[in-house]
């Protein structure tokens, strides 16, 4: 099955904004990119700037703990391209800071959802759709153990744990597991965490992202 420019697939779960955005773009220049986000605006920016760069890319709105949609996506890249080069997972919920005797319950839910269980069904549900050459990549935030952030930092935590399993257990036969760390960028979720912060001081997500190209 001819892909488009026969350029490598790169599915971003969470793109629309953020680092999910600029990996989406650093990847556009030599994939076509398959970009999964709730917010459908969003995506269409990301869409507009990876056009004016000369990148294609699929947008596909969904939520990511959709389990039915998750589904179908997957097919969906099954039938018309065979494959996925690299996926990048960027979606993360966080929820607002809170003592752990005061985290709201449909917040840690939605953690648990977007954080945890829907990587949990994604992972095999894209195995097989990864080649022994191809990359995954997930990133960590250690935050766990830290005040407040026990809604976040446990989610996160269990989401990377998750991901060390699979590093460990594909090591010699791909897909390759990448699990990064990057730097504090100047996104809207660290300005929630940190409202106070001087962002002069904060990585832009887009050379974040390219300093982050380099090691996978």
């Amino acid at each position: 099955m001819t892909k488009e420019n026969d350029r490598p697939i790169a599915l971003v779960t969470g793109a629309s904004r953020g680092l999910g955005a600029a990996m989406a773009l650093e990847l556009a220049a030599t994939h076509h990119v398959v970009a999964v986000a709730r917010t459908t605006g969003a995506l269409e920016e990301l869409d507009d700037r990876i056009q004016e760069s000369g990148g294609q890319a699929t947008l596909a709105p969904m939520d990511i703990t959709n389990e039915g949609a998750m589904a179908q996506l997957c097919r969906s890249i099954f039938d018309r391209w065979g494959s996925v080069d690299i996926w990048v997972n960027t979606a993360v919920h966080a929820a607002p800071l809170a003592p752990a005797g005061h985290i709201d319950a449909k917040d840690w839910q939605k953690s648990v959802d977007v954080n945890v269980t829907a990587v949990a069904r994604l992972i095999p549900f894209l195995s097989p759709l990864m080649p022994p050459e191809a990359r995954a990549v997930f990133f960590d935030d250690p935050r766990g153990g830290e005040k407040f952030y026990g809604g976040y930092g446990a989610t996160k935590a269990a989401q990377i744990a998750l991901a060390r399993s699979w590093q460990a257990e594909t090591a010699k036969i791909g897909p390759h597991v990448h699990i990064l760390t990057p730097a504090p960028m100047n996104t809207a979720t660290r300005a929630r965490f940190h409202p106070g912060e001087d962002r002069d001081t904060l990585t832009p997500a887009r050379d974040e992202a390219r300093r982050l190209m380099t090691l996978i």
